[in-house]
């Protein structure tokens, strides 16, 4: 009997072990709406008070030359994608900037369903169009389509609509709830699906106008109604950490806060705070594209660590796969590179170029410390070009009419041109910027790698 009973234990032991050694990491992507680069304790700010995030960011890493897209719906898709918004294929006829992104494209929680994952979403989509398309229904795009098994969504931040799949469950949303909601659906997902790898993407709507605070946080910072918003974004990102860890899942989770842009000035008081970088969403200045970043997992990413090497949203798709053993799409250009070594601390340097692009408009590139922008074109000058500036600030609207490059690291205000004392640098540059616009496009060149099609209605 004791024979028996010692060599059903080793093979109760050997049969297990390999379970729990192969346990795939979980993900919990947080995303913001509008959030300025300095809206963080953590990323300098001076009156919003943020323990949580700033603790999470001592308990990981944070990004401080992080990339996402100039307005929301680009951003959207190219995290969902791991590709610049100009290679996606839209269903709509590409007049607006937020698309209506092809099921044709693959998104994150299509490369983990087939490894065993449980998907959710709650929060802003903005991926469906903002207009009506022939022969697409109104939820035809919805992010249920899109790989997510449940989601709890709205289309875009100023919407009334809750949907919950494909049915309207809130016709007109309290918009003081929307912050707790879409957190207590994160953690009502989580705990569901504990015993089980899951991705979660909580995309809050906020602080993209109009804004709305709970009574438990209305008029508590020091910041208005604005530094009220992030400060309850910052008590219910803790609320969503404290879960997992009680859950016992915090050494397997991968756990990303950031916004999609930055802030939106024109809407003044009701606007973040991007110093000490120049302008504001909508622009290729890094004010509208550079974002604060925070990753957390323990045992994984080095504790109180900082990174200023040059990421983005696209990279989150092939760092995904890289750490689940999923798929990246083969038949396709994905613009993001894995740079889960980054995340681990193992990777010290990333020579990679990373492009801007104002809607269709190739605006910049940056690579290592170096920012070069483009001269403004009669392209640029059009009425469709000329709207976007509006949203920045007056010092940052004139046209640029000379080849312009920054040193970020001396300068990382957008000052100084210093391209006629680094003539080499600009010609490097310059190169990066021809692959980019015969490979992804600009204006209204598809590149030849290009995903997205012509489409006249």
């Amino acid at each position: 009997m004791k024979r028996f009973i010692h060599c059903f234990f080793l093979i109760f032991l050997f049969s297990v072990t390999p379970q729990v050694q192969a346990k795939k990491p979980n993900f919990i992507i947080i995303l913001t709406d509008d959030q300025g680069y300095q809206d963080l304790g953590c990323f300098g700010s001076p009156k919003i008070k943020t323990p949580n995030l700033d603790k999470m960011a001592a308990e990981g890493m944070k990004f401080t030359s992080f990339y996402a897209q100039t307005v929301c719906g680009p951003s959207r898709a190219s995290l969902m994608t791991g590709s610049y918004p100009m290679r996606n294929e839209r269903e709509d006829d590409g007049v607006i900037p937020h698309p209506a992104l092809s099921l044709n494209e693959v998104t994150i929680p299509e490369i983990l369903k087939p490894q065993g994952y449980a998907t959710g979403m709650a929060g802003k989509w903005d991926l469906q169009g903002r207009k009506a398309i022939p022969n697409i229904g109104e939820t035809d795009l919805s992010p249920c389509n899109q790989g997510f098994d449940e989601c709890l969504w709205m289309k875009a931040a100023e919407a009334k609509i809750i949907w919950q799949g494909d049915e309207i469950l809130i016709p007109r949303c309290d918009r003081t709830t929307l912050t707790k909601m879409f957190t207590d659906n994160a953690i009502s997902f989580v705990e569901k699906n504990k015993d089980k790898p899951f991705f979660f993407y909580l995309a809050h709507p906020m602080p993209h106008t109009p804004l709305a605070a709970s009574a438990q946080f209305l008029g508590k910072s020091k910041d208005g109604l604005y530094g009220d918003v992030i400060e309850e974004l910052d008590f219910h990102t803790g609320r969503l950490l404290d879960k997992v860890k009680e859950l016992g899942l915090d050494d397997n989770t991968y756990i990303v806060y950031y916004s999609d842009n930055g802030p939106w000035w024109i809407k003044k008081a009701h606007a973040g705070h991007a110093e000490p970088l120049r302008s504001a969403k909508t622009s290729t200045y890094d004010g509208g594209v550079r974002v604060p970043f925070i990753i957390r997992a323990p045992t994984k990413v080095p504790a109180g660590t900082t990174s200023d090497l040059v990421a983005a949203s696209i990279d989150l798709l092939p760092t995904i796969a890289k750490l689940t053993g999923a798929k990246v799409p083969k038949d396709r250009v994905i613009d993001g590179l894995d740079i889960s070594e980054v995340f681990h601390g193992k990777q010290k340097a990333l020579d990679r170029p990373f492009f801007f692009y104002q809607y269709q408009a190739l605006r910049a590139v940056r690579q290592g410390d170096w920012k070069l922008h483009l001269v403004h074109t009669d392209l640029d000058r059009t009425k469709e070009g000329k709207k976007w500036l509006i949203h920045v600030p007056e010092k940052d609207r004139p046209y640029i009419e000379e080849i312009t490059l920054y040193n970020l690291k001396d300068d990382i205000g957008e000052t100084t041109n210093v391209a006629k004392q680094n003539p080499k640098v600009v010609q490097k540059l310059l190169k990066q910027i021809e692959y980019a616009k015969k490979d992804i496009g600009y204006h209204d060149v598809i590149g030849k790698n290009s995903r997205r099609k012509v489409v006249k209605y």
